[in-house]
Formats: structure tokens, C-alpha cells, sequence
């Protein structure tokens, strides 16, 4: 395969205003995706392409120069304004559009932000067809340009939340609603802001909402799932049965408990797991998907309950790839990505917590005694910053620091590193049954890396 010059492993991503992010690699992309879309459609001069974003200040920027790059290659766009990215993706499929695009940075800093694009079918642009749009963008000869009546045009759509509202909502089991719950909602200040607190309301619930007004600058500032402290607090505050936290683009959830604990995203597969299988929609041999970061706990709860585990690269992408290729209905990531296949064709921070609450009423326990019995192995993973990104077996002094934690972990743990896809960054990661052995491992690994190349 190429070398990637502008995808990562989530879209294009960087600092806005700073290459690649910039209006006029907007506008390129916005021209490619078009021409793509005429290509290998002969007989749809002007696709449809459905553009939401965050709250970010930069979106303004991106979403009107890849909306000129689309109607100057005659395709038509429709603009959906705030909306989280599996809205996006849903909103795509449902007014069978020829792609999505979701212009956003998930859980970055306001500065940063990114573009990731969806199929007809919202589901995430395989590798081939993201390095055919980058040849495209750094070689616009390729694309004929289109003069007079070829152009393309724009408009804005109102009220679109309104069919993701209605999508998210049928997700949660029928003969359930949350009608008595007392629910935390933290919405990152980004794309959830107005449809998340709308679906738990049109359910029944109490709300009481944190994170909902965006200023352009404060997208995920101390708030979200990344930053689940301000909501820890209100959940203790108006002891509420539960805390769910989104991202800034909502395709991530993480989970508060009613006594203030964080969940890990591992112990909520486990959960969906179980109550996937009690609901008889996964039956014993059924496949529940990982990725190489999944805690190995994680993976022998799946397997005592019947179940297989099948581990892929980082990346929701990757995960629902699979998933596609396998008819596998569960997927997700430690950080909260989880994807219900049957109802979405990315991760869903709302649908998650949604999930969660079922699972609750389902066996009838609260959310802490549920994940009780998912039991993670002690894992550590930190970030190390980087100055550059040589493949790690040409670093002998990091290749032979990873060999030796391999050797005193003696088949009880797992060491991994690996480059972050959007980032400078080298996650470290190490797990295993003894705490105290997996900690100083993973800072020794740490040290090596950073003398090495940080």
C-alpha cells in the first residue's frame, strides 16, 4: 500500500488553518470526493454530499471551503450544521446521498480539527478509496474543471437532528423508557449539544445537562469524555442514577455510576456482550470485536460467556471493517468507540449510554454490580511525544526494552506500542496480572523511547 500523505487513521486531522487543514486543502478535497463520485457513477453527474461539523470556530472556514470545492466539481451540497458523527453518517444513508462528510476533530483541542468522509451507506471510506481521493487532491489536473450549467449548488438543511433523534431513539428496547431516571449528561460543548439532551428527554428521563454551550473555543475544555470530573460531580450533586459523557464530535461515550466511578470501556463491551447474548441477538460461537488495545481481561470474560474475540488495528474503521466483512453486531474500542452494527454504522456516544441504561432495567441491577464481574487485568498506557515516527524494529535499543518486558511478563501480559494515527505520539502500553511489574515496565519502556525518539 502507499505511503499516506494526508489520511490518518481517522480522516485528515491537524492543526485548522496549518497544512493539511487548511481552506484550500478543503476546497481540493471537496472537488475530489465529487469527482470520485462522478467517476465511479457515470450516471450521476452531481452527487449528493451531506457536510455536518462541531462547534469548533474553524468549522465555519472548512465546511464553506469544502462546500465550494464540491459545487465547483457540479456536485450538490446539503448542510446539516451541528450534528455528531454517526448523525452524520445515519442522515447520509437515510437521504441516500452518494457521501458523508463530518468535519471535526472528535476529542482534540478547538485548535485542531479534521475532515472524515463516509460512503453512500455511511460507513467509513476503505484505505483504497482514501489514497485515490489524496492522489487526487495533491494532482487537481486529473479532475476536468466544470464551467456554466456543470456547476453545482448548496443548501442548508433545518431540523435534519430530527431523523437521528428518531434513529437513536428506536434503539433502545421497546418495552423499556426512562421515564423516573435521573441522567448527567455532559456533551462536550461540541456536536451533541442540542440532539443528546433531546433523546434522553423524549425518553422520560430527568437531564441535567453540562457541556451544551458552545463558544467555538471551548469544544471538550474540561469537559466531556475525555474530562468526566465536572460530571462525576453532578452526577454525586443530584444523585443520579447515571453519568454519560460524549466526545466532541459524540461517537464515543464513557459511563459514570451512581457512587461517582468511572466505568472502563473494556467493562461496557463486556456488559453489551452479556446483554446481547440474554436478548438472544448473539448466540454461543458469535464473534465480539476488539482491537490490539482491548484489555486481555476483556477478551477471557468474553470467552467464558461462549463467545469469541477477535482483536484488529486501532481505529473504529478497522473494527467495523470487520465487523462488515464477518456480520459481527458488536464492536469497540477501550476509549468508549462501541458500535452496534444493527443500529449504527460507527460509534454512538448516545446510543452507548442508551445501552447501558437497558442493560440496568434488563437484568434489573445497577450499573455497578453489572460490571463487577467483567474483571480487567492491570493495564498501563502512556503517551510519549515524539519527533518523528521510524518503524520501531529499526530502533534496537527500543526493540530489545520491549523483548525483556515480554520476557519478565512470561506469558502473563501483553506489551504494545504503537504511533498514534492523528497524532505525534507513541502509546506505550503495558498489561498483565502483577500491577506493580506492569507499571515499572511500562515506565522503564517509557524512559528508552524517550531518549531514543522523543
Amino acid at each position: 500500500m502507499s505511503e499516506r500523505k494526508l489520511f490518518g487513521t481517522d480522516g485528515i486531522r491537524g492543526k485548522a488553518n496549518a497544512y493539511p487543514m487548511t481552506a484550500e486543502v478543503a476546497t481540493a478535497l471537496g472537488r475530489a470526493v465529487t469527482h470520485y463520485f462522478q467517476a465511479t457513477n457515470p450516471n450521476n453527474a452531481k452527487p449528493i454530499i451531506i457536510v455536518g461539523k462541531d462547534t469548533r470556530l474553524s468549522c465555519y472556514m472548512l465546511e464553506m471551503a469544502f462546500a465550494s470545492g464540491v459545487c465547483s466539481q457540479g456536485g450538490e451540497v446539503i448542510l446539516t450544521g451541528p450534528l455528531p458523527t454517526p448523525g452524520v453518517a445515519f442522515v447520509t444513508h437515510s437521504m441516500r446521498a452518494d457521501a458523508g462528510v463530518m468535519i471535526s476533530a472528535s476529542h482534540n483541542h478547538f485548535e485542531d480539527n479534521g475532515i472524515k468522509i463516509f460512503d453512500g451507506k455511511g460507513n467509513k471510506l476503505p484505505d483504497s478509496v482514501e489514497l485515490e481521493l489524496e492522489r487526487l487532491v495533491l494532482n487537481p489536473e486529473l479532475m476536468p474543471a466544470k464551467f456554466g450549467g456543470l456547476l453545482g449548488n448548496a443548501e442548508r438543511l433545518k431540523e435534519v437532528y430530527g431523523r437521528y433523534i428518531v434513529q437513536v431513539k428506536s434503539a433502545l428496547g421497546h418495552d423499556y423508557d426512562l421515564d423516573g431516571m435521573r441522567i448527567v449528561l455532559d456533551c462536550a460543548n461540541g456536536a451533541g449539544y442540542k440532539v443528546t439532551p433531546m433523546i434522553f428527554q423524549e425518553l422520560g428521563a430527568e437531564v441535567f445537562s453540562i457541556g451544551i454551550s458552545p463558544n467555538g473555543e471551548n469544544i471538550n475544555k474540561n469537559v466531556g469524555s475525555l474530562h468526566p470530573e465536572a460530571a462525576r460531580a453532578e452526577v454525586l450533586k443530584y444523585r443520579a442514577d447515571i453519568g454519560i459523557c460524549i466526545d466532541g464530535d459524540g461517537d464515543r461515550v464513557s459511563v459514570i455510576d451512581q457512587e461517582g466511578t468511572m466505568i472502563d470501556g473494556d467493562k461496557l463491551i463486556g456488559l453489551f456482550a452479556k446483554l446481547l447474548l440474554a436478548r438472544g441477538e448473539l448466540k454461543a460461537g458469535d464473534t465480539v470485536v476488539g482491537t490490539v488495545m482491548s484489555n486481555l481481561g476483556l477478551e477471557l470474560y468474553i470467552k467464558s460467556l461462549g463467545l469469541n474475540f477477535y482483536r484488529t488495528k486501532v481505529g473504529d474503521r478497522y473494527i467495523i471493517e470487520y465487523m462488515r466483512a464477518n456480520n459481527c453486531i458488536l464492536g469497540g474500542e477501550p476509549s468508549g468507540h462501541i458500535i452496534f452494527s444493527r443500529h449504527s454504522t460507527t460509534g454512538d456516544g448516545s446510543l452507548g449510554g442508551l445501552k447501558v441504561i437497558e442493560a440496568m432495567k434488563y437484568f434489573n441491577k445497577s450499573l455497578k454490580e453489572l460490571v463487577e464481574e467483567v474483571e480487567l487485568f492491570p493495564q498501563f498506557i502512556k503517551n510519549v511525544m515524539v519527533k518523528n515516527k521510524p518503524p520501531l524494529e529499526t530502533v534496537k535499543a527500543i526493540e530489545e526494552a520491549t523483548k525483556e518486558a515480554e520476557r519478565k511478563l512470561d506469558g502473563r501480559g501483553r506489551v504494545l506500542l504503537r504511533y498514534s494515527g492523528t497524532e505525534p505520539l507513541l502509546r506505550v502500553m503495558v498489561e498483565g496480572d502483577n500491577a506493580e511489574l506492569v507499571e515499572a515496565e511500562c515506565n522503564r519502556l517509557v524512559a528508552v523511547v524517550k531518549k531514543e525518539i522523543g
